[in-house]
């Protein structure tokens, strides 16, 4: 199965960062949050993707373009013009980059990779969050359910802590940044079939999380798979600062690579 990203958006909420480079490039550690998604698909075997840019998408395009010399170590003859590349580190990645406008929405921007997805069941996820989610046990859930598209839904943690205070001003517990309120959002690492074409109905103006998933939920054709792990998306310069501490320290819980 090919693995699409959307990675196109202009992230305005963390406009600290991304006045200068799209949102899927801004770093955890000393690697895009783009390169940390594409390594949880990869440890379960999908290497292959179709990453949807839009907004200064000529920067995607340089990191995969330039990729082994990056992170690889080489030496350079100056008199010959000679490269030698040693020590190549490098991923079993096949990487399509489509570029589908700035302003074009998620549905729309999906309907782009309509014909690089070749009418097959393809996963689809969001450009700013990583997650520990099992991906073979989605993919049994989604061939379960036997619907169109299937979404991870996940619950995540409180910004504040919670307290609980009786008629008297006694606190009766205290829960530091508690898991939710009992509800479960979209958390994208999304399974769809081909039929989902059939609900991208606005052109560039379709906003998949509208009608598409509206209408596929009164079909009866869209299912959640609830996963109780770990899941962050990266909205805020607190959330990056975060997620970069947690790498730095080793306690990154989405890198099962590293485990």
């Amino acid at each position: 199965m090919k693995v699409v990203i959307l990675a196109g958006g202009y992230g305005t909420r963390l406009s600290e960062e991304t006045t200068l480079i799209p949102k899927p490039m801004v770093e955890i550690g000393t690697r895009p949050i783009l390169w940390h998604i594409m390594k949880i698909y990869s440890y379960w075997n999908f290497n292959e993707f179709v990453i949807l840019t839009g907004y200064k998408s000529h920067i995607i395009k340089d990191y995969f373009i330039n990729y082994y010399t990056r992170y690889s170590d080489i030496t350079i003859d100056m008199a010959d013009n000679a490269v030698t590349v040693h020590n190549i580190r490098n991923e079993p990645w096949k990487v399509t980059m489509l570029y589908t406008k700035p302003d074009t929405m998620t549905g729309g921007r999906l309907l782009r990779a309509k014909d690089f997805l070749k009418n097959e069941r393809f996963m689809l996820t969001y450009g700013d969050g990583v997650s520990n989610v099992n991906i073979p046990e989605l993919i049994k859930f989604h061939n379960n359910a036997k619907k169109v598209t299937t979404l991870t839904s996940v619950q995540p943690a409180g910004r504040f802590g919670s307290i609980e205070i009786n008629n008297g001003g006694a606190v009766k517990s205290f829960k530091e940044k508690p898991i939710g309120d009992g509800a479960w959002i979209n958390g994208g690492f999304f399974i769809m079939e081909p039929e989902i074409f059939d609900y991208l109905t606005e052109g560039d103006a379709t906003i998949l999380e509208r009608k598409p998933l509206e209408n596929l939920a009164e079909a009866r054709q869209l299912n959640a798979y609830k996963h109780h792990g770990f899941w962050r998306a990266m909205d805020t310069l607190r959330d990056k600062h975060e997620l970069t501490d947690m790498w730095i320290k080793g306690k990154a819980p989405w890198a099962l690579w590293l485990e």
